[in-house]
C-alpha cells in the first residue's frame, strides 16, 4: 500500500468512465457505511454563486428512473422489450404496459437509461428518464 500515492489514486480515478465511477462510489458507500451525496450538497453551499450550487447537484445524479409514458400503435412489440429489459413474466409486462405510466427500472447508469429508452422508442413507446 506504501507504494500506492494519492496521485496514483487520482489518476487511477480520472481514467475510470461514468458507469465505473458509480459503480465504485455505491461500493464505497456500501462498504463504509456513507453516503457521498451528502458532503457534496455540503461543500457547494458555501461556493456562494446559486450557479456553481446548481452545477454540482447535476453532476451527483447517478442514478436515473425509465418511465413508460405511452405504448403507441405496437402494444405487443413494447410488451416484448419490457419483458426483455425486465425479465418479467409476460403477465407482468402487459400489466407494467397496460398500467401507464409505469416504472420500467430505477436506479441506473445514465447510459442505461437512455439505452432502455432507445429500445422502447424504436418499439413504438413514448418514455421518460428522470
Amino acid at each position: 500500500m506504501a507504494d500506492i500515492t494519492k496521485e496514483d489514486v487520482i489518476k487511477f480515478i480520472e481514467s475510470m468512465t461514468v458507469l465505473e465511477l458509480s459503480e465504485f462510489v455505491k461500493e464505497l458507500e456500501e462498504r463504509f457505511g456513507v453516503s457521498a451525496a451528502a458532503p457534496v450538497a455540503m461543500a457547494a453551499m458555501p461556493a456562494g454563486a446559486p450557479a456553481a450550487g446548481a452545477a454540482p447537484a447535476e453532476e451527483e445524479k447517478t442514478e436515473f428512473t425509465v418511465v413508460l409514458t405511452g405504448v403507441g400503435d405496437k402494444k405487443i412489440q413494447v410488451i416484448k422489450e419490457i419483458r426483455a429489459i425486465t425479465n418479467l413474466g409476460l403477465k407482468e409486462a402487459k400489466e407494467l404496459v397496460d398500467g401507464v405510466p409505469s416504472t420500467v427500472k430505477e436506479g441506473i447508469s445514465k447510459e442505461e437509461a437512455e439505452e432502455i429508452a432507445k429500445k422502447l422508442t424504436d418499439a413504438g413507446a413514448t418514455v421518460e428518464i428522470k
